[in-house]
């Protein structure tokens, strides 16, 4: 018996993310999910975040791409788009929505997809960009290769569930900020850095 498949891979460490063209996505939580889940990262279970307490619904599935870390090489490009020198990364893996026809119930899961674009976002003073992408063979949206081809209202409905998510109501201080959106060609290149920093962080551990 091979004793190797006894164990589930770490979804942020174990798991092949493919490639910044088409790559592998762990989701954490479904338009349906009253509460948020999220990976814990010491034992790669999927953990109760925290109910939703307010009206937010996610629009999307979302989740991370394995093996990826924002990082300063990541967060280069933010400094970059808003001629800054400091901002940074937000220490996690590279958070990314898959767009689906679909009524996908539950999160735990790996998808394909195809990255078509981002939303370039700050939470605080850290780079939290959220990558864009459409389920691989999706009937609506599979064959869609840029951000510009989705309804201008989807892009919206992403933008302001990200720009509030994090708000508590009644109070005046907004969280997130949003910058900017990017297409397909920076994406890709936002998932690279990722990757990169993600192999520095693996290479600074193991020293």
């Amino acid at each position: 018996m091979d004793f190797s498949t006894l164990h589930k891979a770490h979804p942020w460490h174990g798991i092949d993310p493919g490639t910044p063209e088409e790559i592998r996505a762990f989701i954490e939580i479904v338009p349906t999910d009253t509460v948020k889940y999220e990976v814990d990262k010491a034992s790669g279970y999927l953990a109760l975040d925290r109910p939703q307490k307010f009206s937010n619904i996610v629009p999307s599935l979302y989740g991370f791409i394995p093996r990826t870390y924002c990082a300063t090489n990541m967060a280069e490009l933010t400094n970059k788009a808003l001629a800054r020198f400091d901002v940074e990364g937000d220490g996690d893996p590279l958070d990314i929505c898959v767009l689906t026809e679909k009524d996908v119930t539950h999160g735990d899961i790996l998808v394909s997809a195809r990255p078509i674009g981002g939303l370039r976002l700050l939470d605080h003073n850290q780079a939290d960009d959220k990558i864009i992408a459409v389920l691989k063979n999706d009937a609506i949206y599979g064959d869609m290769t840029d951000i510009e081809q989705l309804p201008t209202r989807i892009v919206r409905r992403l933008i302001h569930y990200f720009t509030t998510y994090k708000d508590i109501p009644g109070e005046n201080t907004q969280r997130m900020k949003f910058v900017s959106i990017y297409g397909p060609d920076v994406a890709r290149e936002v998932i690279k850095r990722s990757m990169d920093d993600y192999k520095r962080l693996v290479e600074s551990q193991e020293e």
